[in-house]
């Protein structure tokens, strides 16, 4: 008989993991809160026309899809299995598929209830994606996305508010981050300035990669998807300029002079950067030209965030889009969100040791259990715990005392009370601090006072 097993790129957590990942999911749902925005939920599994052609080739490659249910070659003759052509053979045999990201599913929700909803409409939603990627060290086929959005709204101070968003959650974990924005509208400059404005997505796919694989990477791929040699040498430059944001700013209203969109996305740098620069924010914030995010739907603003203390890829991520509503037929409606991935988050901040003395054990109190005389006692005391709020168990079997502590050291409970016939004769316990082995003797009432949070 085989072992068993999960699939590779997923996880069964235990008690502590989760502890900890509930810890993260909390400080970024009371951040979200605190700025207005409701939560909402929408199914795992999407009808596949809701979700390919949203991401680009490459992100529609890595979407699980789902067979139908039933007899789900009934639709497939003979000759298409034949065939084995995968495009058309999929769409007979699977209608749906597991949600790649947030965003495209709360694109089709506002749409399916924009009769409901109050514009601008803030959500938050926590829940899992799913995507078939290569499983490696920080990068999992089922992960948990931690969203914000505003849609219905074209104005900048969502973007601001979205960084001071960032700037909150990871103070509160106790991270240091880099925040690195660019503006899409930049990025179509860029095309028109090199005269290849119909080669914006293999553009924006390569540049994005050159923190990871290098300048001579970069060119060597643009040059693989045909882009001449005096475009790429035009690009040079412009990739590798240098200095503050304001400067960088100014010298590309200089090189892209030209380009309306380019003009307006240095605009809008603009003042962001100046919303920013006021608000005395102690995360570093950077101006990165090459971040390009691959997915097809930003418009505008984008945003990623990297752990400043440890090599990871992106723990956050975001940005602008104008046009996503309308792929479902609701036209002129704009959004920007955010995206905390709460996965990488829990892998930096364990490595780097962050969880210790922050996440306190599930049980606070563990009461001994002597026997069926001493048992109403006992569950009096820890009813009276219970009911003031502290996280109490009650040992299920009288075993010997030696191993209801161990019981107790191994789970991490921090008290342990004994009542055993003196304390009960006496209407008393003994509370016992494991850290310290110190005991102290207490009337029933006085216990809680005694139990730190």
């Amino acid at each position: 008989m085989s072992k068993p097993s999960i699939p590779k790129g997923t996880r069964d957590f235990q008690a502590d993991e989760m502890l900890r990942r509930e810890f993260i999911f909390e400080t970024i749902r009371s951040v979200f809160r605190l700025y207005g925005y409701q939560p909402i939920e929408t199914p795992a599994m999407e009808h596949l026309s809701t979700l390919l052609g949203k991401y680009g080739e490459e992100g529609d490659r890595l979407i699980f899809r789902i067979l139908n249910s039933g007899d789900f070659l009934s639709g497939v003759s003979d000759r298409e299995l034949l065939e084995r052509e995968p495009g058309r053979l999929s769409s007979k045999i699977c209608e749906k598929g597991l949600r790649y990201d947030l965003t495209v599913p709360f694109a089709r929700f506002v749409v399916q209830h924009r009769n409901k909803l109050v514009f601008p409409f803030r959500r938050y939603q926590i829940q899992p994606v799913w995507r078939a990627d290569r499983p490696q060290k920080g990068r999992y086929r089922e992960f948990f996305q931690c969203d914000a959005d505003v849609i219905g709204s074209d104005s900048l101070l969502n973007e601001y508010e979205l960084v001071r968003i960032v700037e909150d959650v990871f103070s509160r974990l106790d991270l240091k981050v880099a925040v690195n924005i660019n503006n899409r509208k930049i990025l179509s400059g860029f095309a028109e300035y090199i005269g290849e404005e119909d080669r914006l997505t293999d553009i924006t796919v390569a540049i994005d990669k050159l923190e990871k694989t290098g300048y001579d990477a970069v060119y060597a791929e643009l040059r693989e998807k045909g882009i001449s040699a005096e475009a790429i040498n035009k690009l040079k430059p412009v990739l590798r300029l240098q200095g503050d944001t304001v400067r960088k700013l100014n010298e590309l209203e200089i090189l892209l002079a030209g380009s309306d969109s380019g003009m307006q996305g240095i605009a809008e740098m603009k003042t962001l950067f100046s919303m920013i620069e006021g608000s005395g924010l102690r995360s570093r914030i950077v101006f990165d030209l090459s971040l390009a995010r691959g997915l097809n739907y930003y418009t505008g603003t984008i945003i990623e965030v990297k752990s400043e203390d440890m090599a990871m890829g992106s723990i956050c991520g975001g940005g602008r889009y104008d046009n996503l509503t309308g792929i479902f037929g609701l036209e002129g409606v704009s959004g920007v969100g955010i995206s905390f991935g709460a996965d990488r988050i829990y892998d930096v901040m364990l490595q780097l040791g962050l969880f210790e003395k922050r996440i306190p054990a599930s049980t606070r109190v563990l009461v001994i259990n002597f026997g069926e005389k001493e048992q109403p006692y006992a569950l009096e005391i820890a009813n009276r715990l219970r009911n003031s709020g502290i996280s109490t168990e009650l040992y299920p079997d009288p075993v010997r005392l030696g191993k209801q502590f161990t019981y107790a050291g191994s789970r991490g409970i921090p008290y342990v009370i004994i009542a055993g016939e003196e304390e009960i004769g006496k209407g008393e316990c003994t509370l016992n601090v494991m850290e310290t082995g110190e005991q102290k003797r207490l009337a029933l009432e006085d216990i809680g006072s005694h139990i730190t949070a």
